[in-house]
C-alpha cells in the first residue's frame, strides 16, 4: 500500500506552507505500509516557540483554504514545543529544534520511503544546523559579559 493521492496533495500543501514560514528540515515519510491510522508524516522544525506556532497556523490555514481540510486533532499548542496536526490521511509534526534533535523521529521512520516534496521544502534541509552554527555556543548572546 502507498500513500493516496489525497495524502500526497495534503503533504505537499503542508510542506509548502511550512517552507513559506521558514521551517527547517522539512521531510515527509510514507508510513502507510507500517501504520493503519495514517498514510504519511510531515516533519518540520523551527528554532523558537513563536515560529513553531506560526508554521502550524499557516499549515492549518492553507490546508483549510486550499483543500478544505481541517485537522481532527491539534495537540501541543500551549507549549509550542511539539505541535501535532492530525488530518487522518496525514499527521504533521512541527517541533522546536531541540525537541526534533531529542526525539529524532527521522530515526524511527528511516525505513519508510520519503515522499517527494516541493522545491522550497527540499531547500530547507540542513537549515537547523546552519541556524545553530550561526547562533554559536552561547546561543547568540553576542559575546561575554564584563
Amino acid at each position: 500500500m502507498t500513500a493516496t493521492d489525497r495524502s500526497i496533495e495534503l503533504i505537499n500543501a503542508a510542506a509548502q506552507a511550512a517552507a513559506d514560514k521558514l521551517a527547517h528540515d522539512i521531510i515527509a515519510y510514507d508510513v502507510s505500509d507500517v501504520l493503519s491510522i495514517t498514510d504519511a508524516f510531515l516533519l518540520a522544525s523551527a528554532p523558537n516557540d513563536r515560529q513553531v506556532k506560526s508554521i502550524v497556523d499557516e499549515i492549518e490555514e492553507r490546508l483549510n483554504k486550499e483543500l478544505g481540510a481541517k485537522p481532527v486533532r491539534r495537540e501541543g499548542d500551549r507549549e509550542a514545543r511539539w505541535v501535532l496536526l492530525d488530518y487522518v490521511d496525514i499527521v504533521v509534526h512541527v517541533q522546536h529544534s531541540e525537541e526534533r534533535v531529542f526525539y529524532a523521529l527521522e530515526r524511527l521512520w528511516k525505513d519508510c520511503p520519503q515522499l517527494e516534496l516541493p522545491a522550497d521544502a527540499r531547500a530547507t534541509r540542513g537549515k537547523a544546523e546552519e541556524h545553530a552554527q550561526a547562533q554559536g555556543p552561547d546561543g547568540g548572546a553576542g559575546g561575554e559579559l564584563s
